[in-house]
């Protein structure tokens, strides 16, 4: 496998581990009875509010706190992509964020219909997402070439980031063939999905050639709000439930999970794949493992 270009390895926005108010040092004791200093990811609430109504209070890590409400929005169908947003501001004393729009936005009966998901940190869909869903029509042109899987996988596993740092963080990743565009982490896979779709907003990203990189699960929810952002690829190191399988194939996503340098698995919308490569005898399963 050649080593990725420098135009690939350049994201347009990452993690930023360096960030002291990203994770805490702490101090502890190991197996043998010896002192160790190590730092853990913080973890803080924020609540949300469309206008003057308050959303949802979110458990997250604090970093880019406009992309995430923007983007929860979009993903539970409460804002279009292209909704007219006025303003968005941000109390960090407070923990508040506000999207403000120039019209007021009905959305009481999607707080009375909403589905708990698997998501860690308690991720929660509304029921019209789901009835929005069925009716996304992904493209038909993408294409993903095997070649480009074990480039992105390298690239991803080794840049910096908290996952590396301290651990116990999710992280997905904005792709378009084999270069890494835009690398969010959360405590929650859901917050790390919706700051990307937040990012693709705000910078009319096209979703129809891309493709969606996360570190965890393959389930119901992870395949609805790649759906719901309009990518047709969805890729992961981790395995699948039943139902993320079932709601690939009926929306036309593509879904590649145990994808480990050169190996992986595809379970649906295998006509978007293009072998270009054999895998090594090896596998080449670079970069270090994470679930």
């Amino acid at each position: 496998m050649t080593d990725m270009t420098k135009s690939e390895q350049t994201y347009l926005l990452a993690p930023d581990p360096d960030n002291k108010d990203l994770s805490t040092p702490v101090s502890g004791t190991d197996q043998n009875g010896q002192v160790v200093h190590l730092n853990v990811i913080t973890e803080r609430p924020l609540t949300l509010y469309l206008n003057s109504q308050e959303v949802v209070t979110m458990m997250t890590i604090g970093d880019h706190p406009d992309l995430l409400a923007i983007g929860y929005l979009i993903n539970q169908n409460m804002l279009t992509p292209d909704a007219e947003i006025t303003a968005v501001d941000y109390d960090d004393e407070l923990g508040v964020v506000v999207v403000r729009t120039p019209d007021e936005t009905k959305f009481e009966q999607k707080l009375k219909k909403r589905v708990r998901t698997s998501g860690c940190a308690q991720g929660t869909i509304f029921g019209d997402v789901i009835d929005a869903f069925e009716d996304i029509q992904l493209s038909s042109t993408a294409r993903l070439k095997t070649s480009w899987l074990g480039k992105l996988t390298k690239a991803i596993n080794t840049t910096p980031s908290l996952y590396l740092e301290a651990g116990a963080i999710h992280g997905c990743v904005l792709c378009e063939e084999a270069r890494p565009l835009v690398y969010m982490e959360d405590v929650g896979r859901h917050n790390a999905v919706d700051k990307i779709a937040g990012w693709m907003a705000k910078n009319n990203a096209d979703p129809s050639n891309k493709l969606f990189y996360t570190t965890g699960r393959l389930t119901s929810e992870m395949v609805i709000k790649t759906v719901m952002m309009g990518i047709p690829i969805l890729v992961s190191r981790s395995g699948f439930t039943a139902w993320g399988v079932e709601l690939a194939r009926q929306s036309g996503l593509t879904l590649i999970g145990r994808a480990r340098g050169e190996r992986f698995v595809v379970l649906a919308g295998e006509d978007r794949v293009e072998f270009d490569t054999s895998p090594s005898p090896s596998g080449n399963d670079d970069g270090k493992r994470r679930s």
